[in-house]
């Protein structure tokens, strides 16, 4: 039997609402991985600290380019 997954619904109707959460993941994601870099330095693992500074580094693009769409939308709906 085919068990059915429930897909969550935005609980704003905004069109920005989902822009405006990815932008928070990713900026969270950011911060996160500070402790986890940390964590591994500490460690001596340079190898897994390496990788969650990629991580990180995408998770900040991600948001930077998430910030600047939000922008150009506010802008848009000015006009």
């Amino acid at each position: 039997m085919a068990t059915m997954v429930r897909e969550e619904i935005s609980p704003v109707r905004d069109k920005n609402y989902d822009l405006i959460h990815t932008l928070q993941m990713s900026l969270e994601q950011v911060y996160r991985m500070e402790t986890y870099i940390s964590d591994a330095d500490s460690r001596g693992d340079s190898e897994l600290a390496t990788w969650f500074r990629k991580i990180q580094d995408n998770n900040r693009k991600a948001g930077e380019q998430a910030k600047q769409m939000l922008m150009d939308r506010i802008q848009k709906e000015k006009r």
